[in-house]
C-alpha cells in the first residue's frame, strides 16, 4: 500500500511538471496519479507491456496521470 502512494505522488508530481503546471494540489496530484496509474497499467497492458521493477511501474504511472491530467483539462477547458 505505501509502495503505491509513493508512487501515485511521485506519478502525479511529475505529470504536474512535465505539463508545466503548478498541478492540482497535493491530495488531487495523489489521486490523479494513483488513478493514472490504473489507467496506465491498463493502456500498457493492451500493448502488451508490463512493469516488472519500480522504475517501470513509475514511468507507467506517470503516462496515465499524464494522460489523465490532459483529458481533465481538456474537460475544464483550460487547454
Amino acid at each position: 500500500m505505501f509502495a503505491w502512494i509513493l508512487i501515485g505522488l511521485i506519478s502525479g508530481w511529475l505529470a504536474g511538471k512535465i505539463l508545466n503546471g503548478d498541478g492540482y494540489g497535493m491530495m488531487a496530484d495523489i489521486a490523479l496519479g494513483l488513478v493514472g496509474g490504473v489507467i496506465g497499467g491498463m493502456i500498457f497492458a493492451v500493448l502488451g507491456v508490463h512493469a516488472h521493477n519500480f522504475v517501470g511501474a513509475i514511468l507507467m504511472s506517470t503516462a496515465g496521470a499524464t494522460a489523465l491530467v490532459i483529458a481533465t483539462r481538456i474537460l475544464r477547458d483550460e487547454i
